[in-house]
């Protein structure tokens, strides 16, 4: 219909601006206690215990666990891992993505309610949060525009920004302890003579960590972390996840503690909402499984204690699966789903593929060869009697103790392996966790040889010589000798 208006009289339009984001409300967390919040913190300090520790750790003379980039070698503890060893990286993230679908499959978001290091981390700093500023409250009154600033609230705010940033940069520097030897990079920090990418890395992900837990918090678990985005592609009806039990809680409604419900038709939900305030993704769980739930169980440890002051059975918010709440499952019939096809079909592959990660690990040979012909001289004559062909063997100790090395090759009548100045090698030693690349000349008589090209075998053998025992290894690596027209 037209809008029409009085004669000489203008249209008044009445204009209503809609954002299309909405704007983020900061979540302050009220604190809880029970079981699940005592495993969370048992996990934190476990991980934090391992990320803080592991870098200090010695084994025979020098780092633990270090990721040598610069010298292209991981050591972890008695492992060498040289660029070769990739097969072992790539079965290490596939065990990890299949043990985390199998994760997943069984109890949802469990990884990042428990492990993960953006849970890890925000759960250091609201606790630092929570012991500067005070409890929800407090905090959510010293946040407010109206709260006016103060000596008081500057400073409480300086001192709690103060211990994320000590807390993120010691973060920092523990992460790249890992590729740096943490010793040497605590003496350049304490020189002052750290190198610029090292300061570099350490000033980025100091302030990621304190922006990631200090800020951002369940923005990241919300809409940068990938995981939550399929992770409902691996969640079925048998999945535990953390439910709200509707057909035992609604309709809800506040009721006096000496109320009867049943008078009353409520529910055992007494809308006290503290469910919502402990979240700290700030989501309502009795609205269903949402994909921002990161299993924390954070709302059970707050309902089982609602439940307990009303007198009401626990478990109105628990862990469960859809399944066992439509039909009313026991705990047992509840369990006994858990091994579904998808299940075991996740078991069965991460046994398999942990098994050879194992046994490859178990049977490597420390010794590695790599035999390469010196294409600038292929073969030559030498006085008229010898034929000789060059080549350049690189030999690697994967190990930590040293090898004897012997050097034969096979394939044709008298070959011998010289030096570059003549003489027989018989013997060398390769040092521990090291490589020797050793130019070499393979000689025969030309006697009845025929021009062409003619299968040798070098066959490098090795003593490993270890703190107990001497361990005896062999490597066979084919090549060519040429005898020339």
């Amino acid at each position: 219909m037209p809008v029409s208006s009085p004669p000489g009289k203008p249209i008044a339009i009445e204009i209503i601006e809609e954002s299309l984001y909405e704007i983020r409300r900061k979540i302050q967390p009220r604190s809880v206690t029970g079981v699940f919040a005592r495993w969370r913190w048992g996990l934190v300090l476990f991980t934090q215990l391992l990320f803080y520790g592991l870098p200090w750790l010695n084994w025979n003379g020098r780092q633990a666990v270090l990721f040598d980039l610069v010298h292209r070698k991981f050591y972890i503890f008695g492992l060498v891992l040289w660029p070769q060893d990739i097969i072992y990286l790539t079965l290490l993230l596939i065990i990890s993505a299949l043990s985390l679908f199998l994760f997943t499959a069984i109890a949802g978001r469990l990884f990042c309610g428990y492990a993960c290091p953006q849970t890890v981390y925000t759960e250091i700093f609201m606790w630092v949060e929570k012991k500067i500023e005070g409890d929800r409250s407090a905090r959510l009154r010293l946040d407010e525009e109206k709260w006016p600033w103060s000596l008081r609230k500057l400073r409480l705010k300086i001192t709690k920004h103060s211990v994320w940033l000590l807390i993120a940069f010691a973060t920092g520097f523990t992460f790249i302890g890992y590729f740096t030897p943490i010793a040497t990079l605590q003496d350049h920090v304490l020189d002052f003579s750290l190198g610029p990418w090292q300061t570099f890395w350490w000033a980025f992900y100091g302030f990621a960590t304190w922006g990631n837990a200090g800020f951002m918090r369940e923005q990241v678990c919300k809409y940068m972390c990938p995981y939550a985005r399929f992770q409902s592609v691996m969640v079925d009806r048998d999945t535990f996840v953390v439910t709200y039990d509707k057909s035992r809680g609604e309709p809800r409604g506040s009721r006096h503690k000496s109320a009867d419900r049943v008078e009353k038709g409520l529910g055992d939900c007494v809308n006290c909402s503290i469910c919502v305030q402990v979240c700290p993704t700030g989501i309502d769980i009795r609205d269903g499984l949402q994909y921002m739930c990161i299993g924390c169980g954070a709302c059970i440890d707050a309902c089982n204690q609602v439940m307990d002051k009303v007198n009401y059975p626990k478990g109105l918010i628990r862990y469960t699966s859809e399944h066992a709440i439509e039909n009313r499952q026991s705990n047992i019939e509840t369990l006994r789903r858990i091994f579904r096809p998808r299940v075991v079909i996740y078991v069965t592959f991460v046994a398999v593929l942990i098994s050879l990660f194992a046994f490859s690990l178990w049977s490597r040979n420390p010794l590695r060869v790599d035999v390469m012909r010196d294409r600038g001289s292929l073969a030559r004559e030498v006085e008229g009697v010898s034929l000789e062909n060059i080549y350049r063997i690189q030999i690697m100790n994967a190990s930590e103790h040293p090898m004897a090395v012997s050097l034969k090759v096979e394939g044709l009548d008298n070959l011998k392996i010289l030096d570059s100045r003549g003489n027989q090698i018989e013997s060398l030693e390769v040092e521990p966790s090291s490589n020797q690349l050793l130019p070499v000349k393979v000689r025969t008589s030309i006697g009845d040889l025929t021009p062409g090209n003619y299968p040798i075998v070098f066959e490098v053998e090795a003593l490993e010589q270890t703190d107990h025992q001497s361990l005896s290894r062999t490597r066979h690596e084919k090549s060519t000798f040429i005898v020339p027209r």
